[in-house]
């Protein structure tokens, strides 16, 4: 059975695959891409079974008529998190808390960072419509580091090409050379919602929505708390 992902979930699929298979369930062949690419490659009409991105881009490609919008189910919440260099900071200061008491505080931060590692997913695009909200586009934009696609923003941080970076916890945390300050304050929050469905170009779609059934089920929460994403 083939899958297509994100990268922001791989880690965490590959292990809800194996435990399903495990169950008795089939096993995914998953590859995971860009988010942009992978809805590209579905668009244009590469068979797949199952399709892991981002809820909002699920809910496009099924109104495109590429995946059954009635299978589509959320799968993990993934909370945004602000990284450095672990050469610049004291390992005192690295945990999986939260780093800045509000979002003033991650304002300052982002005044004094020299170059602010986002990255080309669904987290990237609501920081730069944050930073925009809070009128500091002007202020940060030239110091602004989009990473590449297929490039994590924690490789940023580890070559020194950004000194401040904010990706998806489960991207940073546990990655050589990044020390995780902590997730985003509870106002300014970015939480993604990422989702599975059933690809209309599936030949057992049956199958296909029993698997997402136990992506979602209570049995796997211990593999998804262990990649640092939250139950939906």
């Amino acid at each position: 059975m083939r899958a297509i992902s994100s990268m922001a979930t791989r880690h965490v699929l590959a292990d809800l695959a194996e435990a399903a298979a495990g169950a008795g369930l089939p096993l995914l062949q998953l590859e995971s891409v860009g988010g942009v690419t992978a809805a590209q490659r579905v668009t244009a009409g590469e068979p797949f079974d199952l399709v892991f991105l981002a809820e909002d881009a699920l809910q496009r490609l099924a109104a495109e008529g590429h995946v059954d919008p009635a299978s589509i189910t959320p799968i993990v919440l993934s909370e945004v998190a602000v990284g450095v260099a672990a050469r610049s900071a004291d390992a005192a200061t690295c945990s999986e808390g939260t780093a800045f008491a509000n979002a003033d505080e991650l304002r300052g931060a982002l005044r004094a960072a020299f170059r602010i590692g986002y990255s080309t997913g669904p987290s990237g695009t609501e920081l730069l419509r944050m930073i925009d909200q809070w009128g500091m586009t002007d202020e940060v934009s030239d110091r602004l580091v989009q990473a590449r696609p297929g490039v994590p923003v924690a490789r940023l941080l580890a070559e020194g090409e950004v000194d401040l970076g904010l990706q998806q916890l489960s991207e940073l945390v546990g990655q050589p050379g990044v020390c995780v300050l902590g997730v985003l304050p509870a106002d300014c929050a970015i939480i993604t919602v990422f989702a599975g469905a059933v690809a209309a170009s599936s030949n057992n779609a049956a199958r296909a929505a029993e698997v997402l059934a136990f992506f979602r089920s209570d049995l796997s929460a211990s593999i998804k708390s262990a990649h640092s994403f939250r139950a939906p």
